[in-house]
């Protein structure tokens, strides 16, 4: 067992359904966790539903439900949207659990314990749609047009609250941030974060007594705690804290925290106040992607232009979703979808650029050779080219991933891709079959090794098609797998091995009549 490697995404808040943007958030860390346990290490990943706040309290009133009853509805919705979308989560979390609130429970009494907090009462501005306290110096507008940053009502509150000592933490954090570059990520966020710190922390209001729906405050009846503490404490309770010897306690501290960058604050100041607190390890890395945009319009009910990622993988498929929106966003900026883009960036490089290769390569085979697959045949210099060429792509894409910067991984292997086309139609096999055989042999041997090594690379974006590819390779399970080992690009297809009639990975998309 390699070393552990634990990633989350923000759990969701579930007082609608899921939207592209929650697609995309698990997309992305599905495909990073399973490059991950491709290079051998002991993968956690963790995704799920923050199910308590003021927000799901209001609209399970609104629809005269029980909130318990409406929270656990409307989780199943994300449970759902992940299974569709092939997320190989470990454990899909519910901020319900009773695991969950003993978790919260601890870190609360862990907080205490350090004397960072105390009982006041708290009159400011809030925002039920951010579940966020703000200052009066961070809104916008004036008078009953007062909004928040992120541009949503505020209403002003006044109740008895715990309080925690935020302002004891300024310079800790700052001391962080300065001696771990990598904890806040892309560059961008982290140099918002310093700037917000170093304006001036002030003590934040961590309960509620106006509602009922939450983890209890220990020892303090009638007090629940504030939804972003116990929201932020699920990545904790994976891990089977405060149980030092539970069964997923080697996977603390978390490797990526990967999360919209509309709640940087909340996970790279609130977070790691807390656990600076209570005495916890911090997590290596919080990641703030960027937002997923409409034809570069911000998505809202009022535009309609909100699309239910289900009924997307159901139009074009889920690897040509999963490939669309990890190579076509820069990770870490603003990304922008249509139907059109998808039909276009799909077409031209999953099924025509690798799809076709793999397909014609695997049909020549087929009908020429009768499936059986080619020995090494007469080698040139050509062939030796090739496969240094598409390693080197294939070492791209991991590097890619490795630095978190995905579409960069994939345009790497895409050169591969691309490589291995020109080389096709230079070495014409079709052509070599009458008139030198042994060569041919040579040929359709050295391109079925650089198709199965791409299709090991590209495992995590596309696991459907590139799965196929392997199959019908005959890859034996340590391809699926692919375990960073010396022989990760190199190793044969088992001898004897016969294809059978070829069917294509990635077939090309049309555009949907609606779209057109």
């Amino acid at each position: 067992m390699g070393d552990p490697f634990y990633i989350s995404t923000a759990i969701s808040y579930p007082n609608g359904r899921p939207h592209i943007g929650h697609a995309y958030e698990a997309i992305a860390a599905d495909a990073i966790a399973r490059f991950q346990r491709q290079a051998g290490r002991d993968v956690y990943f963790q995704t799920g539903t923050d199910e308590h706040g003021l927000k799901m309290v209001q609209t399970a009133r609104a629809q005269g439900r029980p909130v318990a009853e409406y929270a656990a509805e409307m989780s199943s919705h994300f449970r759902t949207m992940c299974d569709a979308l092939s997320i190989s989560y470990d454990r899909f979390i519910q901020t319900t659990a009773p695991d969950h609130h003993a978790a919260s429970g601890a870190l609360w009494e862990r907080m205490a314990a350090a004397g960072d907090l105390y009982l006041d009462r708290y009159e400011g501005w809030y925002s039920v749609r951010d579940e966020a306290f703000y200052d009066e110096k961070e809104l916008v507008g004036q008078g009953d047009d007062r909004r928040s940053p992120q541009g949503t009502p505020v209403e002003w509150t006044a109740e008895e609250t715990w309080f925690f000592r935020l302002s004891k933490y300024q310079q800790p954090l700052l001391d962080l941030y300065a001696a771990n570059p990598d904890f806040i990520r892309p560059e961008s966020r982290r140099n918002e974060v310093m700037r917000f710190v170093e304006g001036g922390l002030s003590d934040l209001s961590v309960s509620r007594t106006s509602f009922d729906w939450g983890v209890p405050v220990p020892g303090s009846p009638g007090h629940v705690m504030y939804v972003w503490v116990d929201a932020l404490t699920n990545y904790l309770t994976g891990t089977g804290f405060p149980d030092p010897q539970a069964a997923n306690a080697r996977f603390w501290p978390a490797d990526l925290h990967l999360i919209g960058k509309d709640i940087v604050r909340f996970h790279a100041v609130y977070w790691p106040a807390f656990l600076l607190s209570a005495g916890v390890p911090l997590p290596k890395t919080v990641f703030g992607h960027g937002f997923l945009l409409s034809r570069g319009e911000k998505m809202s009910k009022s535009l309609g232009n909100v699309v239910d990622p289900g009924d997307l993988a159901q139009a074009f498929g889920v690897d040509a979703l999963r490939y669309f929106l990890l190579r076509e966003v820069s990770f870490g900026q603003d990304g922008s979808y249509s139907a059109e883009a998808i039909v276009t960036r799909v077409n031209a490089e999953l099924a025509n650029a690798f799809g076709n290769l793999a397909q014609r390569t695997l049909s020549f085979i087929a009908k020429n050779l009768g499936g059986a697959l080619p020995d090494r045949g007469r080698a040139d210099e050509a062939d030796g080219m090739l496969i240094e060429e598409v390693v080197v792509a294939c070492a791209g894409m991991k590097q890619g991933f490795g630095d978190l910067m995905l579409s960069h991984g994939i345009e790497a292997w895409l050169r591969g891709v691309y490589a291995c086309n020109q080389y096709i139609d230079v070495q014409a096999p079709w052509s070599l079959r009458k008139t030198d055989p042994d060569r041919m042999n040579a040929v359709l041997g050295t391109l079925v090794r650089a198709i199965r090594m791409l299709a090991i690379a590209i495992l995590p974006v596309v696991p459907h098609g590139a799965g196929a590819i392997l199959d019908q390779l005959g890859a034996d399970t340590r391809d699926h797998a692919a375990v960073d080992d010396d022989g990760w690009y190199d190793r044969q297809v088992a001898a004897g091995f016969t294809l059978a009639t070829p069917t294509p990975a990635f077939p090309r998309l049309e555009l949907p009549a609606e779209a057109a």
